[in-house]
């Protein structure tokens, strides 16, 4: 299996480019910021800001590309590393840091914005995207859902169930592995005898396609035409996309123990926000002083969400009664008033 690619590392063709300049323009200003906006998270847990990160530089292109794919109401659900998607999709920076303060109301998206709060749980959101998906179906409408893990995830039972779902009914699901070569510190072949994890697909009745993950062109083409499938009613698609991580697998974790520099400096030469660059410049699309405006807005708009996420005025101590029923039972009340008298 040859995973599929466009656009190679020093920035030339070896495909058909499935966009014009303007819209690579585009996604290589939100990459920036999805970087920008990891960067921002890793200094603010080191200062004790918030809770452990877990870090995606080295993704983006998955992250960017696959939305891009997507239409406005279409559905996303991601994991604790997809901050990138979920912002592309319309989750709010400043949600995104709530949630990493331990702040609940960082989990509540806006109206209108069909993106899941990020899944802790390992593997277990794959199944909401298959619901998600055959509610639209069942409904009528041509809504997808894309869903993004990585390569661990693919050990759950949670995979299992829905992928095998997802192909007995013909959910209008994509789903998008991100094999960024570990599961903490279990390597890919640790995981599975499988030569590929795109070969798992065909056990569930669908395709499966691997692609280099850091193929801002190719992630997009193979999601694009994997949507097209399933709003067509034609079923479910298996993406496996090659990337790394270039950071640790959480804030908590020492990725030096179980892995080479000299593997993570080769990956580095494959940096996809490096070869959207290298290809914009080859067509004339890039100046440094463009770059530098792209980079200052994005760090900007970061700079915006923490302040607006940190000047929120913390929970009371009742808080934990608002939301539990639709109405409080004569029991929350008592408890209620006790803990604003002791208080």
């Amino acid at each position: 299996m040859e995973p599929v690619r466009i656009l190679s590392p020093d920035g030339s063709l070896v495909g058909d480019a499935p966009f014009d300049l303007e819209e690579a323009r585009r996604l290589f200003a939100a990459m920036v910021t999805g970087r920008t906006y990891d960067h921002k998270a890793t200094a603010m847990q080191k200062q004790g800001r918030l809770a452990t990160y877990a870090p995606f530089e080295g993704q983006e292109a998955c992250q960017i590309g696959s939305v891009a794919a997507l239409r406005p109401d279409d559905w996303l659900v991601g994991t604790y590393r997809d901050a990138a998607a979920m912002w592309f999709q319309g989750y709010p920076w400043q949600n995104l840091f709530l949630g990493r303060m331990g702040d609940e109301r960082g989990g509540e998206a806006p109206a209108g914005v069909n993106v899941t709060p990020p899944s802790i749980t390992v593997g277990g959101h794959m199944i909401h995207a298959v619901g998600l998906g055959w509610a639209e179906r069942l409904q009528g409408r041509d809504r997808v859902a894309l869903t993004l893990f990585g390569d661990g995830a693919t050990s759950e039972g949670d995979f299992h169930e829905a992928m095998n779902f997802a192909g007995v009914y013909a959910t209008p699901t994509i789903f998008l592995c991100q094999n960024n070569g570990f599961a903490i510190s279990m390597p890919r072949d640790r995981q599975t005898a499988a030569e590929h994890l795109a070969d798992k697909a065909i056990g569930y009745g669908m395709p499966g396609i691997q692609v280099d993950g850091n193929d801002l062109m190719a992630i997009y083409s193979v999601t694009r035409d994997a949507v097209a499938r399933a709003r067509t009613g034609e079923g479910p698609t298996f993406i496996e996309a090659l990337t790394f991580r270039i950071g640790p697998h959480t804030t908590t974790d020492d990725a030096g123990r179980y892995r080479e520099d000299g593997e993570v400096e080769e990956w580095r030469t494959r940096d996809p926000i490096d070869r959207v660059r290298a290809y914009l410049r080859l067509n004339d699309a890039w100046d440094e002083a463009w770059e530098q405006e792209t980079a200052d807005a994005a760090g900007d708009e970061i700079e915006a969400a923490v302040a607006a996420a940190e000047a929120l005025e913390p929970f009371g101590p009742t808080a934990m009664f608002d939301r539990m029923y639709a109405e409080p039972t004569s029991a929350m009340d008592r408890q209620r008033g006790m803990l604003r008298r002791d208080g």
